[in-house]
């Protein structure tokens, strides 16, 4: 974390030839590994730490008092690494007191080498200081947050960032894990994946946002085997760097622990957000996370979700990120005025501006196999699509062909198979969407309905036993001037339905609703055309 915040603010040096930028490594830290891996990939020069203590430097900047950064010659900055100094970590420094606050490393630094500048966030912080380290305090300003402004500024890029995830009209829910032994990962492993399997997948996305220290204490192999059910569910797993905001920014509702990466959500937004945090010894009392925690919906079960976020109400996120961040607006500006004056230089004429948050990666998983529920109601059929295995088998297994697992094909009520990419090859071979939903059928004896999506947006669907071959074609619907459209393969599987069911078709072209959430969708099904039939796929 003390990395990612150096790299927040470095870019207030960019275009400046004058400075060269040099990382090293304090010993001692149990994640230094991933540091120097995450320098190298940004292409950024190490030195080692004996090089580092051997000369002097015109500016030495970090992220966090602990170690023994008073060995390195030069005017010291001390930044803070989080948001709100809410945590104490037992048996490191002075009992009770704030990581990044205490005032056993910031005597230890100031013994070597006395901190010139301590920029901090809030006024609150600079009080806080003064009560435990006077010497400290001389030298603290209040500056701002940096990585809330970068936050901020990307706030109008909410729906490129919900575009690059492929959320679409689906609520995006983002669980936060601070670490340590009171984290949501370690307190509540499990969450991720009986969320994953409780949340019907066509109306929530889900994402967890890990701490650097506890991802570079199991290693992303570790832990992305530890969080598997739900990463093949199609959870979302941000890099740790800069996706873990562009994704806050996306989300519609927080699930958090004690971690201050709730703030950065609050302060961006007034959405809701729930609370796994049951306690311990790492939470100090007043502080910006404690006044969230203490005035929003605890989570109790993963099955009582819904409830909680229903609970929320606007007003504490708000308040907490008050208390956490000065007013923004000139973090960047004021920090690099700060800097040049402890270098003796005149800073780039140029402006310095918050850099914009990049797009998040989407998941690398998704589902390709469901159990469908159904339900008929007077309002239309309901289709709930979870995850195949994440749960209680439905009314069919709807599987996509050549994108899940042949046994789960073998297995599938609903046989579809989308579009394939337009071939190089100089003589091609391809299946027309009504010589694949045949071809189906006999090659998968136990299924029941084959159906191919057509180029054109709507789909071709086979029955077995009947001898009609159908088109569906659903329509989008408006709101708030935008357009819904829900995936084709989630209409088939309410097509099928009313199509294996005892109850007959009316003559004629037959409309139908489908149901997913809260939202309604038409559906028109009628006899193909042979040129619907003749279509490519």
């Amino acid at each position: 974390m003390a990395l990612y915040r150096l790299l927040d603010v470095l870019p207030i040096f960019s275009g400046d030839d004058r400075i060269t930028r040099l990382f090293t490594l304090v010993p001692g830290s149990d994640f230094g590994a991933d540091a120097l891996r995450a320098i190298e990939a940004l292409g950024g020069r190490t030195v080692p730490w004996s090089e580092a203590c051997a000369r002097p430097h015109d500016l030495v900047v970090g992220a966090s008092p602990k170690g023994d950064l008073g060995l390195l010659r030069g005017p010291h900055v001390l930044l803070p690494h989080g948001a709100g100094f809410n945590k104490s970590i037992p048996g490191e420094g002075s009992a009770d007191s704030a990581s990044g606050l205490d005032p056993a490393y910031l005597r230890r630094t100031h013994s070597h080498a006395p901190i010139a500048l301590h920029a901090l966030a809030h006024p609150d912080q600079v009080a806080r200081l003064a009560a435990t380290s006077p010497r400290a305090a001389r030298r603290a300003k209040v500056i701002g947050d940096p990585t809330l402004e970068r936050v901020l500024a990307s706030t109008s890029l909410r729906d490129r960032y919900r575009a690059a995830l492929d959320t679409g009209a689906r609520r995006l829910l983002v669980l936060v894990s601070t670490w340590g032994p009171e984290s949501l990962i370690r307190q509540h492993p499990g969450l991720p994946a009986r969320l994953a399997a409780q949340l019907p997948c066509d109306e929530y996305q889900l994402a967890l946002v890990v701490h650097p220290n506890e991802r570079s204490l199991l290693g992303t192999y570790e832990l992305t085997e530890r969080l598997a059910p739900a990463l093949d569910a199609g959870m979302i797993l941000p890099d740790p760097h800069e996706e873990w905001a562009s994704v806050l920014i996306a989300a519609d509702a927080l699930v958090t622990d004690h971690g201050s990466a709730a703030l950065y959500y609050c302060a961006a937004q007034d959405r809701p957000v729930v609370s796994v945090h049951r306690g311990g010894g790492e939470l100090i009392p007043g502080s910006p996370m404690h006044v969230l925690l203490d005035r929003i919906p605890q989570l109790g079960r993963a099955e009582d979700l819904v409830d909680a976020l229903r609970a929320y109400r606007p007003g504490p996120g708000r308040t907490a990120a008050q208390a956490a961040f000065a007013p923004p607006g000139e973090a960047a500006a004021l920090l690099r005025t700060e800097v040049y004056a402890l270098l003796g230089l005149a800073p780039p004429a140029h402006d310095v501006a918050p850099r914009l948050l990049p797009a998040p990666a989407p998941a690398p998983r998704v589902p390709t196999a469901f159990d469908v529920h159904v339900a008929t109601t007077a309002a239309g059929i309901r289709i709930t699509r979870h995850p195949v295995g994440q749960g209680a088998s439905g009314h069919h297994l709807a599987v996509e062909h050549g994108a899940a697992a042949e046994q789960l094909a073998r297995s599938a009520g609903l046989l579809y198979r989308r579009p394939l990419p337009a071939s190089a090859a100089p003589v091609d071979l391809a299946w027309t969407a009504g010589g694949w939903t045949r071809h189906a059928l006999s090659a998968y004896p136990g299924c029941r309905s084959a159906a191919a999506l057509l180029p054109c947006g709507g789909c071709l669907l086979r029955v077995r036993g009947h001898e009609q071959t159908y088109a569906v074609q659903v329509e989008p619907r408006s709101e708030d001037g935008r357009i819904v459209r829900i995936d084709p393969a989630v209409a088939l599987s309410a097509v099928h339905a009313r199509l294996v069911s005892p109850q007959p078709l009316p003559a004629g072209p037959t409309r139908m609703t489908c149901l997913i959430g809260d939202r309604a969708f038409r559906i028109t099904l009628r006899p193909a055309t042979d040129a619907e039939a003749a279509q490519v796929i």
